[in-house]
């Protein structure tokens, strides 16, 4: 039976290390905790990879994170072949923080596109070296003057930090969420506000992700291209690096 765990990155974005026990292991190989720093798929952001250590030493790579059949479960998807665990054992668990730190960067610039690009978005997708951001827009945009309104706000360096509100706050100010087909995961009690600037004076919008804490981490980035898909959507393509620095390449 599934088990409700404490998902510490939600308090902790900067967790990479935790202790945590086995509270079940699925017919999969599938693997549940009483708590976990792993980020668990969702919204666009891969989920984390890394290993466990076990109390011999010895380690259980960790490929891939998912939700289980609600958002409150979340499964570690071990590398195949590995040594069984016991319900109950006490593992070390380490994430695979440099792919992590890059997918908090990324995951900040897709909200500062947002900002300068203020329209609904209708996808999304965090990478480790590409990100991509779908809106729902029918003209056309330079991707210079975007690429220097997004380095503004990176220089600028915005606190970036969380907010709580609950289901009911949400649901009584449905404009704060800009994802025109993706809504907000509730029934939790709570959801989290990701806000950018003082009183998040230049962004807050719903997010389960993991972010930078402030914009200048993000560091260089650059939009490389954008696609038009559809009548009225736009692709927007965020690369890390300058656009000279890639042409170098």
């Amino acid at each position: 039976m599934s088990r409700t765990v404490t998902a510490l990155f939600r308090e902790d974005f900067y967790l990479s290390t935790c202790e945590a026990s086995v509270t079940a292991i699925l017919e999969d190989g599938g693997i549940e905790l009483d708590q976990t720093c792993f980020y668990a798929t969702s919204g666009g952001q891969p989920g984390d990879t890394g290993f466990f250590e076990r109390e011999d030493g010895s380690r259980i790579p960790i490929v891939d994170t998912r939700h289980g059949a609600t958002k409150d479960v979340i499964v570690h998807v071990p590398a195949d072949g590995q040594a069984p665990l016991k319900f109950g054992e006490k593992l070390v668990l380490h994430i695979d923080w440099p792919r992590r730190y890059r997918l908090m960067r990324m995951h900040t610039a897709c909200h500062l596109l947002s900002v300068v690009c203020p329209y609904p978005v209708t996808g999304a997708a965090v990478g480790e070296e590409e990100s991509r951001v779908d809106f729902d827009m029918s003209h056309t945009i330079d991707k210079d003057e975007v690429t220097a309104a997004l380095m503004e706000l990176v220089e600028a360096n915005h606190p970036v930090y969380v907010q709580w509100i609950t289901d009911e706050e949400l649901a009584a100010n449905p404009g704060i969420v800009k994802s025109k087909n993706v809504r907000p995961p509730v029934g939790m009690g709570r959801v989290s506000l990701v806000c950018i600037g003082e009183d998040s004076s230049v962004d807050s919008q719903p997010c389960g992700g993991t972010h930078v804490s402030e914009t200048q981490e993000v560091g260089a980035i650059h939009i490389a291209k954008i696609e038009k898909k559809g009548k009225e959507n736009r692709r927007f393509r965020i690369r890390f690096g300058t656009a000279e620095d890639r042409a170098a390449l």
